[in-house]
């Protein structure tokens, strides 16, 4: 009988041990012209904290649940009267389709951020989050158990 974890395990030939591996794809973004309503809206119907901002349509920044409570909700401004560019976090911190697991968390950890965009030549190819490398190291850490069950 096939438990969860080998389930998982043998869901991918291969453990990922880049970004591109486990980033998801397409990537939600928003215009920086729009209210932090639409943000919001876009936030709730795709289940995302975190969207990439995009200006003429090249990634510039990211808009996360935590810039519309602290910059918006706690200072009473009204949502729909805002736009994202006034509170989106800049400077984009993006990262390579091949750097390591291990080095994007570094770069999270370093940079306070939960939420890397992933880019190929300028274009936004993907976006991998905290919980998606936690998600890859747990798999590392089980499947180098595995021998020994």
């Amino acid at each position: 009988m096939a438990t969860a974890g080998s389930r998982l395990a043998n869901s991918w030939r291969e453990v990922p041990s880049v970004v591109e591996g486990i980033m998801k794809t397409p990537v939600i973004s928003i215009d920086s012209e729009s209210s932090v309503m639409e943000v919001a809206k876009v936030m709730a119907r795709d289940h995302v904290g975190g969207l990439v901002v995009t200006i003429k349509g090249k990634p510039a920044a990211m808009v996360t649940e935590r810039d519309i409570l602290e910059k918006v909700v706690a200072t009473g401004v009204d949502a729909s009267r805002i736009s994202v560019k006034r509170i989106m976090s800049k400077p984009l911190i993006t990262v390579g389709r091949n750097l390591s697991i291990i080095e994007a968390i570094m770069v999270m950890r370093k940079k306070k951020i939960r939420r890397l965009p992933v880019l190929e030549k300028g274009r936004l190819i993907g976006i991998v989050t905290e919980r998606d490398l936690l998600k890859a190291i747990a798999l590392h850490v089980f499947l180098s158990f595995r021998p020994l069950m």
